[in-house]
């Protein structure tokens, strides 16, 4: 059997590990404007790499303090006395009296005035998570990371069917033991299925789902809550008045209409999809993104782009990957946005992402009267053995110099840091 691992609201949880006096207390992490990735001081980053498909691949080191408990004050609230920030984790202590994921600070704290509010520490995070999965190295044999704080793992031929309640439960305990991290499990023969559980279960549950309960179990599971039914489905779904699982799994019709995901998807909520665990998942997708104070000064904006450019391509270039998709994406003040996807068949290199992504997202910036406080860079659709690409021959040969080029850089930063070469426009401040 397959089984799907998942923390239980992880960055709370990851706090409480370091300070313990916030167990069952009212507690949010809150995350705001990154000053450090724009700032034009040395900032200290960690690469991580072996991630899973969902996983930040850099962060940077939080400027440490001694009172954690008002360190978000500076953070958060500006001279004015404006409260900045969004609530990415909530403790269900903070959860039970309506504050999820997505509130506004200054809302949260109407709420619950006496919330503790802790900054995030993604660094910190990241590393919390790989140690835990060394360890699950050691309990699973075929382990996936999917994200910071999920894991699919496969069983098969290692514990007796008959067994996996009590193995389990058993490494649900060790792991509350050995890192004070609780975590729901769940186990059934597809590890979407389990997936799905886990998120019934939630928190601190156990579950094994055998074939034959598959069906009582899932069936009357609105069919919006099974992992990969985005909006488009969603809606299309409802349209023909399919609002459960058992409905779904009438008509794989529509999801035909889908193509090969649409087909794939039909098979996850039927259970017979037979997705191994896959340890080395490629990487469908890498990006970066920041939001900061609303500014209103695009020459400051075409700083920050460079910035995000130099970091994303360090990240790129010390992948080894060779993406031919990129999206653009700006957010205004009071939610508008406007972004773009291009398509380029040319060797990378850091030149020529910083000219695209300057000259793209100028045009992107359809509201010049109204303040910019988002800005992010994704890339996808890599080159490589199975996914083959015809370069224009026209810009190869520079484009080959100009990656070569990259790679020195590369070098350079991985010894002096990653601002240790960087655009002119970056001092422009």
């Amino acid at each position: 059997m397959k089984i799907h691992m998942d923390l239980d609201c992880y960055f709370v949880s990851a706090e409480r590990c370091r300070y313990p006096f916030l167990n069952g207390k009212e507690v949010v992490v809150v995350k705001g404007s990154d000053k450090q990735i724009f700032n034009t001081k040395k900032k200290e980053g960690v690469l991580f790499d072996g991630l899973g498909a969902f996983n930040s691949t850099l962060e940077f080191k939080n400027i440490e303090s001694n009172d954690i408990l008002n360190a978000w004050k500076k953070e958060f609230i500006s001279k004015n006395g404006v409260i900045y920030g969004t609530v990415i984790a909530k403790s269900y202590e903070a959860k039970a009296h309506g504050i999820k994921t997505g509130t506004m600070l200054r809302e949260a704290l109407r709420m619950r005035s006496h919330l503790i509010v802790l900054k995030s520490d993604h660094l910190y995070y990241q590393q919390l998570s790989n140690r835990l999965r060394e360890y699950l190295h050691t309990k699973i044999p075929v382990l996936e990371q999917y994200s910071i704080d999920e894991f699919f793992g496969d069983l098969t031929g290692w514990v007796n069917e008959d067994n996996i309640k009590e193995y389990i439960r058993d490494l649900q305990s060790e792991i509350l033991k050995k890192f004070n991290l609780p975590i729901t499990i769940a186990a059934a023969r597809s590890k979407w299925t389990a997936k799905l559980i886990v998120s019934m279960i939630k928190p601190y549950g156990i579950k094994v789902l055998r074939f034959k309960e598959e069906a009582g179990f899932v069936n009357n599971i609105d069919i919006n809550k099974f992992p990969g039914v985005g909006r488009a489905i969603s809606k299309q779904l409802s349209s023909y008045h399919i609002h459960t699982i058992a409905d779904a799994k009438k008509r794989p019709s529509l999801f035909a209409n889908y193509g090969k995901t649409g087909n794939e998807l039909f098979k996850r909520i039927c259970g017979t999809d037979n997705e191994p665990v896959c340890p080395g998942r490629e990487r469908k997708g890498i990006g970066i993104g920041r939001s900061f104070k609303p500014l209103h000064n695009r020459e400051e904006l075409q700083r920050r782009i460079a910035v995000l450019v130099k970091y994303l391509s360090y990240t790129i270039i010390k992948l080894e990957l060779n993406p031919t998709t990129y999206h653009f994406k700006i957010g205004y003040e009071y939610g508008l946005k406007s972004e773009r996807s291009i398509t380029l068949n040319r060797l990378f290199n850091e030149r020529v992402l910083n000219e695209y992504a300057l000259r793209v997202i100028t045009k992107l910036d359809i509201h010049p009267g109204y303040k910019i406080n988002y800005l992010g860079i994704s890339s996808s659709n890599f080159a490589g053995r199975y996914n083959r690409k015809i370069y224009s021959v026209i810009e190869y040969e520079q484009d080959r110099k100009m990656a070569a080029l990259s790679t020195s850089i590369t070098k350079i930063r991985d010894r002096y840091g990653i601002d240790a070469i960087f655009y002119g426009v970056e001092r422009a401040v």
